[in-house]
């Protein structure tokens, strides 16, 4: 099995790493970093704060959700050592005020879903290597590729998405990336304590960047997902990613195609499309964009390790594929206001398989930093039904400190 074998894997690459550095360290690694008690006095702790309130009012449910949660976050980087350094993050999700919601795990189920459950874990423990071009990580990480469409930290939410596992990256800005991971087990944003906190299984994911010129990029990804308890929910997806610069105008292009993997017992090959452009007028940035994820034998395109809140509107009603799939037509518009930045986005969702139109959707948000450590957020989403799920209102109110 490969998770017998890769940690062994992974100790030997790390040894060898360990064997360069020893013999080439630079001055300055030799200067700031000589000795190991040096690497643990040069650590840096941090402390983080962000209280939420979120209600939201759903149609087919008579009482509405108030959730009123404070996060805190301590983290902890150690200073390098010949390459090496250490970080270890815990979190803690605890409850002011209110707490009328359905956290997935508290059992008010009378309630809409507010998937902030409360406890302590975690988020990070790591220990990584670094020479140059190349790194290597080894343990419970932070991993998010690109707009996060495909991999992704959930940050939205007070319990972060992290990956347990092995990372290597190799190259650098403006030049060819090689980045593979190895994960046994992902965190979710549900907690430990819940049937649905952990993914746990053979996930190897693979990407590339490649520069074609000054402002055009090609991107390619693999993830290849063979889970253990949700067996369908196995797949393997490649996805082919072109951002580029046409002058004051901004070009986002992707395709994927998605099949069956694993023990799955489904059988389907289910494409995805992006196109989007964005511009500035004058202090406002406009964005339109169309976006699809199809489906085959009912069978809808899935990506399970994304951000989902930051597709398909903020009210989340697409965290799951419809069996027809769905296409995602949007304009956003985004400026500066009164010192912080305000947005607004329409979409409208129908499916790709029929001619149902699911709904569509109103989201706004405003943020602003107050002072140097402290920064605001107001958002709200609106989401209208035609022949999916029902009527929905979510409004956010959250302050981030930072220490």
């Amino acid at each position: 099995m490969i998770t017998q074998k890769f940690p062994s894997l992974v100790c030997s690459a790390l040894l060898c790493a360990s064997g360069v550095a020893s013999s080439h360290a630079s001055a300055e690694d030799t200067d700031t970093a000589q000795t190991f008690s040096s690497a643990v006095q040069n650590g840096d702790l941090a402390i983080n704060l962000r209280y939420r309130a979120e209600s939201v009012d759903r149609d087919n449910l008579s009482n509405d959700a108030t959730a009123s949660t404070l996060r805190t976050r301590v983290s902890w980087q150690s200073g390098n050592y010949r390459g090496f350094s250490a970080m270890i993050e815990m979190d803690d999700v605890s409850a002011i005020g209110q707490d009328n919601y359905n956290s997935t795990t508290n059992g008010q189920t009378d309630y809409p879903v507010v998937a902030d459950p409360l406890g302590t874990e975690v988020n990070q423990a790591y220990l990584q290597y670094g020479n140059g071009t190349f790194k290597a990580t080894a343990g419970r990480q932070r991993i998010v590729l690109d707009d996060q469409r495909f991999v992704g930290g959930v940050a939205w939410r007070q319990n972060e998405q992290t990956f347990d596992g092995y990372r290597f990256r190799y190259g650098r800005d403006g030049a060819l990336q090689l980045d593979y991971s190895y994960i046994y087990n992902v965190n979710r944003i549900f907690g430990e304590d819940s049937e649905q906190g952990n993914l746990e299984g053979d996930i190897q994911i693979f990407r590339t960047g490649y520069p074609l010129t000054e402002n055009h990029k090609l991107v390619f990804l693999a993830v290849d997902l063979q889970l253990e308890h949700a067996v369908d929910a196995s797949s393997r997806t490649l996805a082919l990613r072109y951002s580029g610069a046409f002058g004051r105008v901004n070009a986002q292009l992707g395709y994927a195609r998605q099949t069956e993997a694993g023990d799955s017992g489904l059988d389907y090959s289910a494409p995805y499309y992006l196109a989007e452009l964005d511009t500035d007028f004058g202090p406002v940035n406009v964005r339109l964009g169309y976006e699809e994820l199809g489906a085959d034998n009912g069978v809808g395109f899935s990506t399970p390790l994304a951000t989902l809140h930051k597709f398909q509107g903020f009210a989340d009603q697409f965290l799951s594929t419809p069996a027809d799939g769905i296409e995602d037509l949007y304009l956003g518009a985004a400026g500066k206001l009164a010192g912080g930045t305000l947005s607004a986005t329409y979409h409208r969702f129908s499916a790709v398989e029929t001619s149902a139109d699911w709904g569509s959707e109103w989201d706004l948000g405003y943020s602003r930093k107050l002072t140097e450590q402290l920064s605001a957020t107001v958002k709200y989403a609106s989401y209208r039904a035609d022949a999916y799920s029902v009527d929905t209102d979510k409004l956010w109110l959250m302050l981030t400190a930072s220490f």
